[in-house]
């Protein structure tokens, strides 16, 4: 089975090879993946994906987290073909500019305004800038094995990479107070801003939730400082609270980074902030051609105002807890160690004594083969179009995919 799915690739995986250096780039390539996976998807509606043979598969990965309501959610693209009607990239923004930018602010508890752009990087990276220009220093702190974007400040990848690039970021330990206090002491008088993720979730490792000591401590520590807190949402952000995924330990920052799901599949970043960097947010350049395109920016009010009209969170809780609690009871069945960690809505699947992955691989495979999108390694997502049903299918295809991995 997962030999014809890779198959039905074959032919536009050559061409690529052409025409694009390596066949494909960065995180959506399949080749970092279990031999087997798909490459190439032909469609995609609700929950669920098609490959490019047409085999369908309920999707938790979600495009990667931007489908939070689920594909082609039917409200969402009524709004936005009623600006495309209007207008897209025009000499300036549209009225739905300053609608968003309203809407965020009365959203989340700790925006005073809002800026945007058009991928988690772009969101990151201005969030570092502001916390520079507003404070007049240099030092990022963040933690060890983080993801904050793609460029060479933040990217994982050396290649291109020079020691300037990186030449005043400091690391920590997260949710390890201790390690956070040294750093600050590291950067002295030189702190700009604490760069936190709304949790861990390093590739390939069991996910943490930040403990409510972490989160107050670097907010304190960033206040003394008189330095930013900076919150990367980007993976997160809507799906654990819609006012910023630290409102859950009731932590606020000074700077948040938007992205993915704020637009449900609609290519858009946001950042957020308040008074206290509002200025230095005027004095920085950060532009693009696109930013302003108003498509996605009408695609994003609809998605806001239907996640909070319609508990989006509350049910993608719900069904995230379902697939977890089958799982766990799988697992139990089937004498397997299964680690599932992180939040509920955005799990990982880890087993235990796996090192090389070769139980967790096999698993993956096993479900793909029954129809169901899982990754062996990366943060899941779960949307509020996973239905009660699709959840108990997915169970009945892991369940089988368990059984094998048991006996291996």
């Amino acid at each position: 089975m997962n030999r014809q799915i890779i198959e039905a690739d074959l032919p536009l995986r050559a061409r690529a090879s052409k025409v694009i250096p390596g066949g494909m780039w960065g995180h959506q390539n399949a080749a970092r993946l279990p031999e087997g996976y798909p490459q190439y998807f032909s469609r995609a509606r609700g929950c669920r994906t098609w490959d490019a043979n047409g085999r369908g598969y309920i999707d938790f990965m979600c495009a990667w987290g931007p489908m939070i309501l689920g594909y082609n959610d039917p409200d969402v693209e009524a709004a936005a073909a009623r600006q495309r009607e209007l207008g897209d990239g025009m000499n300036g923004p549209s009225a739905r500019l300053v609608e968003l930018a309203e809407l965020f602010v009365a959203t989340v508890p700790h925006a005073d305004w809002a800026m945007f752009s058009k991928n988690g990087t772009d969101a990151t990276t201005a969030c570092v800038t502001i916390a520079r220009a507003g404070t007049g220093r240099r030092k990022i702190l963040l933690a060890r094995g983080a993801y904050h974007g793609a460029i060479p400040w933040c990217t994982p990848s050396v290649a291109g990479v020079t020691e300037e690039d990186r030449a005043h970021l400091i690391y920590y330990d997260y949710n390890d107070v201790e390690s956070l206090e040294t750093a600050v002491q590291q950067a002295g008088g030189d702190l700009a801003a604490i760069l936190a993720s709304a949790f861990k979730h390093d590739l390939g490792k069991e996910h943490v939730l930040p403990t409510v000591e972490f989160a107050r401590r670097a907010r304190s520590l960033a206040t003394k400082a008189d330095a930013a807190l900076i919150l990367d949402d980007v993976r997160a952000g809507l799906r654990l609270h819609l006012g910023g995924s630290w409102e859950t330990v009731g932590v606020k920052p000074d700077l948040a980074a938007w992205s993915k799901a704020v637009a449900n599949g609609h290519a858009l970043a946001a950042v957020t902030g308040n008074d206290r960097f509002r200025e230095a947010a005027t004095r920085i350049f950060t532009t693009g051609s696109f930013w302003t395109a108003a498509v996605s920016m009408a695609a994003s009010i609809a998605t806001i105002n239907k996640l909070r009209d319609t508990g989006g969170v509350e049910r993608m809780r719900a069904v995230g807890q379902r697939l977890r609690d089958g799982l766990d009871r799988q697992a139990v069945r089937h004498g397997m160690r299964l680690k599932q960690s992180g939040p509920v809505q955005m799990p990982v699947f880890l087993f235990e004594d796996d090192a090389d992955l070769k139980i967790g691989n096999r698993f993956c495979l096993e479900a793909l083969a029954r129809g169901v999108y899982i990754h062996p390694t990366h943060t899941m997502f779960l949307s509020a179009a996973h239905t009660d049903a699709d959840i108990d299918e997915a169970l009945a295809a892991t369940d089988e995919a368990m059984s094998i991995v048991a006996k291996l």
